[in-house]
């Protein structure tokens, strides 16, 4: 396979097992070119892509502005504050003026559900989405699988558990279904609150008991608690939280096996695990970070070659 079957990276839902495997070996060769002294491409030098961050976002702004500039991409910048930004004529008006400039691709991180969806149907431009709402966060979920093929050498059987606010997380949904079609087995756990009601439907197990879960599996990945998101209280307090799902390094010498510990940043040091952890040989959250560019690079690239 030499080209995506997709049009746009709207949703780890809309793609195929053959998409990822094409995306990881893109990423494996700009992990070569960001690795060395001249970090830059020529590759997209004349292409433009506007990120457009109508939430707040660090991490993932960066790790896409840095992916656009290593491809010398042309980049124009939007952030809107979260607050005034409803999905109807503000979204279109936006887009309208996107339009005007002329613009290949477009980065959106939004707050509603389906926005980037939304997008795809009324602008002539690539869509990636960087997140909408608790829904998806298609390149968070491939730069996740990439470091665990990367750690461990393959997804395939491999038992992933995703510990935390599954409720509001997007990472949850995308990795879930990113790993499912590489053939993982996949698991949550955390608070009866902070876990959909439907979750068993997608495939996935629920375990309630964080020992069992991390007996269980190879691979944990620690999402924090998104208090931004909560509109009541789903847990009496975060100290008892911790004390029920975080993680620390007593517990993980306790289970008599080496585990990767995975989480998607920011961290809550503390809270879903201790600077200990996060600071140990079993966490690959650097590593996540480093990999997210060359993902990104990667999506990016795939998707200018289809413009």
């Amino acid at each position: 396979m030499s080209e995506l079957s997709v049009n746009h990276l709207l949703g780890i839902k809309y793609l195929k097992a053959e998409d990822i495997d094409l995306i990881f070996k893109t990423a494996d060769h700009f992990k070569e070119v960001i690795n060395r002294p001249i970090k830059k491409v020529p590759s997209l030098r004349d292409i433009t892509i506007a990120n457009l961050f109508f939430e707040n976002s660090t991490r993932t702004r960066l790790s896409f502005e840095l992916a656009e500039k290593r491809l010398s991409a042309d980049i124009v910048n939007f952030s809107a504050a979260s607050s005034s930004v409803k999905k109807g004529e503000t979204l279109i008006d936006t887009v309208n003026n996107i339009l005007s400039m002329k613009v290949d691709m477009v980065v959106m991180r939004h707050p509603n559900p389906g926005a980037a969806v939304f997008l795809s149907q009324h602008v002539d431009a690539k869509i990636i989405n960087a997140g909408d709402g608790a829904h998806e966060h298609p390149t968070q979920a491939l730069l996740d699988s990439y470091s665990i093929r990367e750690k461990l050498g393959d997804v395939k059987g491999k038992k992933v558990v995703i510990v935390g606010d599954i409720l509001h997380s997007r990472v949850a949904l995308s990795n879930i279904f990113a790993l499912q079609l590489q053939g993982a087995e996949v698991k949550v756990c955390g608070p009866k609150t902070l876990i959909p009601k439907h979750i068993e439907e997608l495939g996935v197990e629920v375990e309630t008991n964080l020992i069992k879960a991390l007996e269980w599996c190879d691979v944990a990945n620690m999402l924090r608690v998104q208090n931004e998101r909560m509109d009541m209280t789903y847990f009496p307090s975060t100290r008892e939280y911790t004390q029920q799902y975080g993680v620390n390094k007593k517990i993980l010498n306790q289970l008599g096996k080496e585990i990767v510990i995975m989480h998607p940043g920011p961290i809550n040091r503390g809270v879903e695990i201790t600077s200990d952890v996060a600071d140990s040989k079993n966490a690959i959250i650097l590593d996540q970070v480093e990999n997210g560019v060359a993902i990104r690079m990667a999506v990016i690239y795939l998707l200018a070659s289809k413009i």
